[in-house]
């Protein structure tokens, strides 16, 4: 089965992190800034927009592929200068889901709200507060699996 979502998806080294939230609480800022991050050298990696807005998501093989949608590929939303073309990935497998502005964020969360179930596949989450910033804990989950 195949869901579009929104959302937007953003591939770190070898797995993309899918970033979900509701409208305005970041998505497109936090897949800059990981690709800024990423060009400064930190995750010590690679970092490219798989996509922003609308997501598809689709089950193969016990992995869970991301794919832009075909009209808006390669496009992000910067707030005071609109839709910018940018370097993008066709697909990607999903390694990690953010939730901005969850409501079910804490600063020690319960190992069961650490991961989500999507399209049947099970995944390592991050519920980031809607008064958090994003990027640091992102990173640090980030490093951590480089490292591991």
């Amino acid at each position: 089965m195949n869901a579009t979502v929104h959302a937007s998806a953003v591939l770190v080294g070898a797995r993309a992190v899918l970033i979900r939230g509701p409208s305005g609480s970041g998505k497109s800022r936090l897949v800059l800034e990981l690709i800024e991050t990423g060009r400064a050298g930190r995750p010590r990696c690679f970092a490219r927009l798989v996509a922003d807005d609308r997501v598809h998501l689709e089950a193969a093989g016990g992995r869970l592929l991301a794919r832009p949608a075909e009209t808006l590929a390669g496009l992000i939303e910067v707030r005071g200068a609109g839709l910018l073309r940018v370097p993008h990935e066709a697909s990607a497998v999903v390694g990690l889901v953010v939730d901005l502005a969850a409501e079910d964020a804490s600063r020690l969360p319960d190992p069961d709200r650490r991961k989500t179930e999507i399209e049947g596949i099970w995944l390592p989450r991050l519920a980031v507060a809607a008064d958090a910033p994003a990027l640091p804990a992102l990173l640090a989950i980030l490093n951590s699996s480089v490292e591991n």
